[in-house]
């Protein structure tokens, strides 16, 4: 059983029942149970084409589902337009599925959140995780954003703006997270960069392919993440980083500044310096400064901590850091960073330790472990 086939499938599949005319809801449950019959099919009884079985038993899924005195009317409208089996097109609708959940009928908060969840293959708590909420927040934001769509036809698809936030979020999981889902993304991305002449699309794309040209470079062969200062900048993809560089420069020629090109920017300001100590880290804390004033987000502020710690000195990112919240996802790790480069080693390995606790995954907890543990031994204890 071929279970990538079966999620790669999924967004089409999905597609097509919601372009057949069935509320995303109940279209998103019967592909959902087309799933679990072909598990238990298909190992004795592989289709000849499976997106076109999938389809069909989904269909017949919402059929089903939908069968009731009062949608009895509505069932036999529908009844005709059953797909039979025999190939499907083999189109990609992801990107369009993309858009169709971007619906104007929902926050771009909660657009965003229907997206990884019924699309992007997120759990709720990474989705929870992205946005700096509790699982339990994420998981009534996803139901409410189900409910409101709930019998919406999908013939008006969201903005720009949502989509590229998804895919950003969606690259993050997969570049960072237990789900490898960078290369969806990147792909995606090919494909709006190509139908949408946009400088933040363009800035997306450099930056995907700049930070996933480091890649290679950023585990070790045990599996251990390997930081940025330290990594063989010989393994880093230079074919990716030059053409993330031309996009970016393309975009950034039509002083159009947003977001995505501003970290494009930095990553791009990381990938042209030979080694770490010739990183130009204030330039970098000028690109900081200028994401700040676009986003004004916590993470950012964040990061641009870290930068002035280089750029300035630990004590001067110290201060930086002491202006944000410490329940700050890796606030403690960065705490635990700057207080290691300010030579405080007892409470650099303390907040190693505590950052650990807090890790979003098991090879960040390992390597903060291993921080920890590297201090605490070149102190005797």
């Amino acid at each position: 059983m071929d279970e990538a086939l079966l999620r790669s499938l999924t967004p089409s599949v999905l597609t097509v029942l919601v372009r057949r005319g069935a509320d995303f809801a109940a279209a998103e449950d019967a592909v959902q149970d087309a799933l679990v019959e072909a598990l238990r099919v298909w190992p004795a009884d592989p289709p000849r084409d499976a997106k076109g079985w999938l389809v069909t038993v989904a269909w017949r899924k919402f059929l089903d589902a939908t069968r009731s005195d009062t949608a009895r009317r509505r069932r036999e409208d529908r009844a005709e337009e059953e797909p039979a089996p025999g190939p499907a097109p083999a189109l990609d609708d992801t990107l369009q599925l993309y858009f169709l959940c971007a619906h104007p009928s929902l926050t771009p908060a909660s657009a965003v959140a229907l997206t990884l969840r019924a699309v992007g293959g997120l759990t709720t708590r990474q989705i929870a995780e992205a946005y700096l909420v509790p699982e339990a927040t994420m998981a009534q934001r996803i139901s409410r954003a189900k409910r409101t769509v709930s019998g919406v036809r999908f013939d008006q698809p969201g903005d720009v703006a949502t989509v590229l936030r998804v895919l950003y979020l969606v690259f993050n999981e997969g570049y960072s997270g237990d789900v490898d889902l960078a290369a969806e993304a990147i792909r995606l991305t090919r494909q709006l960069a190509t139908a949408i002449d946009h400088p933040e699309v363009a800035g997306l794309l450099a930056l995907m392919l700049l930070h996933h040209a480091r890649r290679a470079a950023r585990t070790a062969s045990d599996g251990s993440l390997v930081p940025l200062a330290e990594q063989d900048r010989g393994r880093w993809d230079t074919a990716s980083i030059a053409e993330g560089v031309v996009i970016l420069q393309t975009a950034l020629a039509r002083d159009r500044l947003g977001e995505f090109q501003a970290q494009a920017a930095i990553a791009a300001l990381h990938a042209d310096a030979p080694t770490a100590e010739e990183t130009d880290w204030v330039q970098i804390v000028e690109w900081y400064d200028e994401l700040v004033r676009l986003t004004d987000s916590p993470v950012v502020r964040l990061n641009r901590a870290v930068a002035v710690g280089e750029a300035d000195g630990a004590r001067a990112g110290l201060a930086a850091l002491a202006e944000l919240d410490p329940s700050l996802p890796r606030h403690a790790a960065v705490a635990a960073y700057l207080h290691e480069r300010d030579g405080d080693l007892g409470t650099a390995a303390r907040l190693y330790a505590e950052a650990a606790r807090r890790a979003p995954n098991l090879a960040e907890r390992d390597h903060l472990m291993r921080q920890a543990a590297r201090l605490n031994a070149g102190r005797g204890c």
